[in-house]
């Protein structure tokens, strides 16, 4: 029940991103829950070998580095997605911030915590 409603609020969020005319856009929503599903799945398979392969240069940058990994993620998303669109890589850099700050208020706002016991 937890991911399904984690996947609603990234689709959610998605749509938001499409709609601050940021370069990124969404057809309708069935695109928004398979633009979530995607970004999830390549963040958690592509994005993570390329966090860890890049490691050193993120700590070089502060951290920084991790901003381009996602927006290169989310290009990627892009391009397997139908109806999904990410107008180059300002706006993929843009778009993957303002997701990533979405994603986790529309989160904080619905999904309860788990208590710690």
């Amino acid at each position: 029940m937890r991911l399904l409603l984690h996947w609603i609020l990234s689709a959610v969020a998605v749509w938001i991103v499409a709609h601050l005319g940021l370069g990124i856009s969404v057809s309708g929503p069935v695109a928004a829950l398979i633009a979530a599903a995607v970004i999830g799945f390549v963040n958690a398979t592509l994005g993570l070998l390329l966090k860890i392969l890049t490691f050193p240069l993120t700590i070089v940058t502060l951290g920084l580095f991790w901003f381009v990994i996602n927006a290169l993620m989310l290009e990627v998303a892009a391009a397997f997605v139908r109806g999904f669109q990410v107008r180059g890589f300002v706006a993929a850099f843009l778009g993957a911030i303002v997701l990533s700050i979405v994603s986790s208020i529309l989160q904080w706002l619905i999904m309860p915590r788990r208590s710690a016991r």
